[in-house]
């Protein structure tokens, strides 16, 4: 997927100001309309205008877009890196939710795999129980898996888009203090009332929804509330069985290695996932670490087993039932 320079389809520069690219646009999009031109691109021309400026004519699409965009180039490859979005603040619909479609009808919901990379994530951010009101603002945070399973204050920094009295687009960060409830899950929002957009005519100020996501973890992979964890144990514990330490976010515990374990197996210590009414489990996933046959002695072991198990055969396919 190639990055899209919306500034070059909309013939403007990068500092254009919101009227710029408005005139821009408009004037682009009459020349290009299916209903009026006679280029033989018109359609193709006008979908890409009206995705442009549904991103460039939006303060806060903008802003997000040309945060990427200071980290890629047109017609690069592009991915979007994980949690790229945490952090933006947005008012209205909610955090990454950009919907609108385009002009007199054509090209709805017909967006590039680029703007559905960026912004394609639908209702991220709204409460399904009740409408954005307005004044509501909507970010999605990261917090580490610890977070979740001791819960506590941390301090956040969010990037609100603004526009200076030039039209031109601004973040401007804010840093707030949250509470982090024990067990929270992925998808979940934290509401922190009245921080928000102020309201008109006396009014209470909007709401902020925080729309939670996990970090990469270095060892731990979260499904659900349930933890799995890779767990490498040496060759002889699969095969004889043995006591083994495993690694939890609670710390280390000791858990039995049945004897005849292979790779892939899994163990569960019920209870010992994210915090919450149920707990989820803990799954340590068996790998079979070798050891290397880098002295002689080690040499002379593995042509001891070899020996040993001269009838087995590591490639042969299971054999099928009948």
């Amino acid at each position: 997927m190639e990055f899209k320079d919306y500034y070059a389809t909309l013939a403007v520069k990068k500092t254009a100001t919101a009227d710029e690219i408005k005139r821009s646009y408009r004037k682009l999009a009459r020349k290009y309309h299916p209903d009026v031109s006679k280029e033989a691109d018109a359609e193709s021309r006008f979908k890409d205008l009206a995705e442009a400026y549904e991103v460039l004519g939006d303060a806060e699409k903008r802003a997000a877009y040309d945060d990427v965009g200071n980290r890629a180039q047109s017609g690069q490859e592009f991915r979007p890196s994980p949690g790229w979005d945490s952090g933006y603040e947005f008012g209205g619909r909610g955090a990454g939710e950009f919907s609108g479609g385009f002009a007199g009808g054509y090209g709805q919901a017909d967006h590039s795999d680029f703007f559905d990379a960026l912004f394609g994530r639908a209702a991220r951010g709204q409460r399904e129980q009740e409408p954005a009101r307005s004044g509501d603002h909507h970010a999605k945070i990261r917090i580490d898996l610890m977070d979740a399973y001791r819960g506590g204050h941390r301090s956040i920094s969010l990037r609100v888009p603004q526009i200076d009295a030039d039209g031109r687009v601004k973040l401007h960060e804010r840093t707030l203090d949250v509470n982090i409830p024990k067990g929270i899950r992925a998808g979940q929002h934290l509401r922190l009332a009245g921080q928000g957009s102020p309201a008109a005519a006396g009014a209470p100020a909007g709401d902020l929804y925080l729309e939670i996501e996990f970090a990469e973890h270095p060892h731990f992979r979260l499904e659900g509330r349930d933890v799995y964890v890779d767990v490498p144990v040496a060759p002889w514990e699969a095969a004889l069985g043995a006591s083994i330490a495993v690694t939890t976010p609670d710390g280390s515990v000791q858990m039995k290695l049945p004897s005849g374990s292979t790779a892939g197996r899994k163990l569960r210590l019920k209870g010992k996932g994210l915090p919450g009414t149920p707990a989820g489990d803990l799954y340590a996933v068996l790998s079979i670490a070798l050891p290397p046959a880098d002295t002689v002695p080690a040499q002379e072991a593995y042509s001891a087993l070899a020996k040993a198990f001269t009838d087995f055969r590591p490639r042969q396919p299971p054999e099928s039932s009948p």
